[in-house]
């Protein structure tokens, strides 16, 4: 949050004559200070200093009048540089009467406003209606303050796409900056980087995060990263809908409950643009906003959120059930909710790996969205994420192509969206057809589609490919201590043994709750349990039941 000083424009004034900067300043604040920040400086370079700090916390700069003698930098030169940061500021220089020449003369070299002849006593005649016209000339002039996150990037970097779709999913708002545009190069300067540095992000208070981690540009941007405690009645891996349910309905009836998440709330629904089969949701809801609200209702019971942790591993230590970190770090509870859901398979067509996050992305990336405008944009991937992907992205892109294997779309998409699909002129469905290969140059420039029924291939020139194909669940961390099926899915309950009995190894005179894995006190909700519906209100369902067997076995 940005303080109330901090909202003002600034007027900045730079003598290198301590005496006459004071009375600058002095006058200044008497006629302005109640709507503008004043600010001083006693040579060029501190005030470039100043104003590189202004720049980077997105602030504005009204005024800036320097004296045109000063040593090691004289006005004109500061002005010339100040002028590369804030451009809109207008610009005076403050001169004796055997400089005027020279100030006539900056008229040229910095488009200078005005210049003033010291002494301007009284400031009434002298100063004042100067510095009134030119204020009154800057609030009318296009210039807005940007406050918040910033992200200078360039297009086609993988790490500047996960970064923006990091605080994206996270609902952050941050502004993108091109390094190779006017304002982003300006930036980049004012941080003192270059392009080669990037992503740099730039925090509300001006921080500029050279090419930060997750846990890093969680940390700085306000996202909670670390337990309060250090043993809980419950712990939840995972912040999808299986995961927030959980959160919400533990929390919510009183278990000391801790949620940790690897990357963003919502897991793959909170990348759906819209999402219309939800119960209580006439108008559809986006993933997005769902995750978020369910965030914020988890926080209102008083769960705790913890993001950026990756689990590696589970361990059995007496009645504790302890999850490790990647970082190292342990926490502890009576009970865990595996909650991981599924990632995206990875495409094997070859150039897929060398193009993705430079035109191939795995989910929706909705960051770049207003990148698809008035393309040819290609969706591979026959599911309920994969048609409205196609649906979104129609609203802006030229024509989208969804690719699928199977011969229809109704055998694995719900039946509103192919309605929905076939409706929309711009959307052409492939059926029977796959990608078998991606090339271009520093990003994505065409892809090669192959007709099954006829094995005829044809080239397709595009520069974004989404990919939404199946489920693969992220398990390995379960080794050695919770059961799987061979795809990597957790069993639970009857699952765990078929035939009837109790699971090997299990010491309880009980069976197996119907969402408890075969290690008592630990339990599996959503996408990752196996033989779940992979829909969201499945798995919120899930998440709630699996807190009702985890009170039973705390009872």
């Amino acid at each position: 949050m940005t303080s109330p000083a901090a909202d003002k424009p600034l007027i900045l004034s730079v003598d290198d004559d301590p005496g006459v900067s004071r009375a600058v300043v002095r006058d200044l604040r008497r006629r302005y200070g109640a709507d503008y920040r004043i600010l001083r400086a006693e040579s060029g370079q501190a005030a470039l200093d100043a104003l590189r700090e202004v720049k980077l916390r997105g602030q504005q700069v009204a005024v800036l009048i320097a004296d045109f003698r000063m040593p090691g930098m004289d006005g004109i030169e500061f002005l010339e540089q100040a002028m590369d940061l804030h451009p809109y500021a207008r610009r005076v220089l403050l001169t004796a009467y055997a400089d005027t020449n020279a100030a006539i003369d900056a008229i040229n070299v910095v488009d200078l406003d005005h210049y003033l002849l010291k002494p301007w006593d009284p400031p009434e005649e002298k100063l004042y209606p100067v510095l009134d016209g030119l204020l009154e000339a800057w609030r009318g002039s296009e210039h807005r303050p940007v406050y918040g996150t910033k992200v200078i990037g360039t297009r086609w970097s993988p790490r500047c796409s996960e970064v923006r779709e990091f605080l994206a999913r996270n609902q952050l708002p941050y502004r993108w900056y091109p390094a190779d545009e006017p304002e982003g190069a300006t930036l980049l300067a004012a941080a003192g980087r270059d392009i080669s540095c990037c992503p740099v992000v730039i925090t509300a208070e001006g921080e500029p995060l050279v090419q930060p981690t997750d846990g890093e540009l969680a940390e700085r941007v306000g996202l909670n990263t670390t337990p309060t405690g250090e043993f809980y009645d419950l712990i939840v891996v995972g912040g999808g809908p299986a995961g927030l349910g959980a959160a919400v309905y533990g929390a919510s009836e009183g278990l000391r409950t801790v949620l940790v998440e690897r990357t963003a709330t919502g897991g793959q629904a909170g990348q759906s643009s819209r999402i219309e089969n939800y119960l209580g949701f006439p108008d559809g809801v986006s993933g997005g906003q769902l995750a978020d609200r369910a965030r914020r209702q988890a926080g209102k019971f008083g769960a705790e959120l913890v993001t950026t942790r990756e689990v590696v591993g589970l361990e059995v230590n007496g009645s504790a059930r302890t999850v490790r970190f990647a970082d190292g770090g342990t926490l502890c509870a009576h009970t865990v909710i595996i909650a991981t859901g599924v990632d995206y398979r990875r495409h094997p067509a070859p150039g897929v790996d060398e193009f993705t996050g430079r035109g191939v992305y795995y989910g929706s990336a909705m960051t770049e969205a207003a990148e698809c405008a008035g393309h040819e944009v290609y969706i591979v991937g026959g599911a309920n994420s994969a048609g409205q992907a196609a649906v979104f992205l129609s609203r802006n892109a030229g024509r989208v192509h969804l690719v699928v294997r199977a011969d229809s779309l109704e055998k694995s998409m719900s039946h509103y969206l192919v309605q929905q699909i076939a409706g929309i002129e711009n959307i052409e469905v492939h059926t029977c057809t796959e990608v078998t290969a991606a090339d271009g140059d520093d990003h994505l420039r065409g892809i090669v589609l192959r007709d099954n029924e006829t094995g005829r291939e044809e080239k397709a020139a595009t520069e974004r490919l989404f990919l939404f194909i199946g489920a693969a669940p992220q398990t390995e961390w379960l080794d050695g201590t919770v059961a799987r099926d061979p795809a990597g899915f957790v069993l639970a309950g009857p699952d765990l043994t078929p035939e009837g009995g109790r699971p090997a190894g299990w010491e309880l005179s009980r069976s197996p709750h119907h969402l408890e894995t075969n290690v008592p006190g630990v339990f599996v909700a959503g996408d990752v349990h196996a033989e779940s519906a992979k829909r969201v209100a499945s798995a919120v369902g899930e998440g709630a039941m699996a807190v009702m067997f985890v009170h039973r076995y705390l009872a």
